[in-house]
């Protein structure tokens, strides 16, 4: 885990602290944002001028929002990641083959991070999106990606983040939380019952490499009324670590 910086510098920490209040707000006017942060107007308005010239933020009748250039940074990192170029085509795969939704997850900063979805015209749709930052306890993604960090890991991002409430359905209590990490350790897949969107099931595999690093995750997720039986309890998870086990051979050998 990050450590709290030596030196933190305040310009910066209020730059993302504005652009964190766009997003937040879905865009904004200088009086609003500065009202959603308690900073002064003249501060927010210094910032987003700033933000605007260097083309990080666009103003329309008065109303700032994220701008698309942070889109360059996030496929730059994105495609600098082993894993998302290997694992791409098993994601689509699974979707394609079981009519549902599946996900690739990245650990980063204690967080889970969407880095791609396979989406078939069978598919539910959730809110959730490629760069979407997610508790790990809450997804059968994260789960299965703290299920194989070492334990003192696994307290450190539970001593930073915690275990927020997301639905009625999420661990929020940590041995109940350590309790369901060894059942994955033994059977090998993760189940999210509407832990993080009530009405969706998900099941998720993790990653992990040569060395026993674990480099992220993928799942597979779908409503309630589908995943069920024996469908969710065997065949979603074979396909699920089918997949995961191809991802795992190709970033070895390839």
């Amino acid at each position: 885990m990050a450590g709290t910086a030596r030196n933190p510098v305040k310009s910066t920490r209020t730059t993302f602290t504005v652009l964190d209040g766009l997003k937040e707000l879905d865009g904004a006017g200088v009086t609003e944002l500065a009202t959603h942060l308690d900073v002064p107007k003249s501060t927010v308005h210094s910032y987003l001028s700033t933000l605007e010239e260097e083309e990080w933020v666009v103003k329309d009748d008065g109303v700032y929002r994220i701008g698309v250039r942070f889109l360059e940074y996030g496929a730059h990192a994105r495609s600098r990641t082993d894993v998302y170029t290997t694992a791409k085509p098993e994601v689509d795969r699974l979707a394609e083959e079981t009519g549902n939704l599946s996900n690739l997850l990245i650990e980063e900063h204690g967080r889970g991070v969407y880095l791609h979805r396979g989406e078939d015209t069978r598919a539910i749709q959730v809110n959730t999106r490629v760069g979407t930052r997610v508790y790990l306890h809450s997804t059968a993604l994260g789960k299965s990606i703290l299920a194989k960090l070492p334990e003192p890991r696994v307290e450190a991002i539970l001593d930073r983040h915690g275990l927020p409430e997301v639905t009625p359905n999420t661990i929020t209590d940590r041995a109940e939380l350590a309790a369901e990490l060894e059942e994955i350790r033994e059977r090998g897949y993760a189940v999210d019952d509407e832990e993080q969107v009530q009405g969706l099931r998900c099941i998720s595999a993790p990653i992990v490499s040569a060395s026993g690093r674990v480099l992220g995750s993928v799942s597979v997720s779908g409503p309630t009324h589908r995943f069920k039986g024996t469908y969710f309890t065997e065949t979603i998870p074979d396909s699920v670590m089918e997949a995961a086990n191809v991802i795992e051979l190709n970033l070895t050998y390839s």
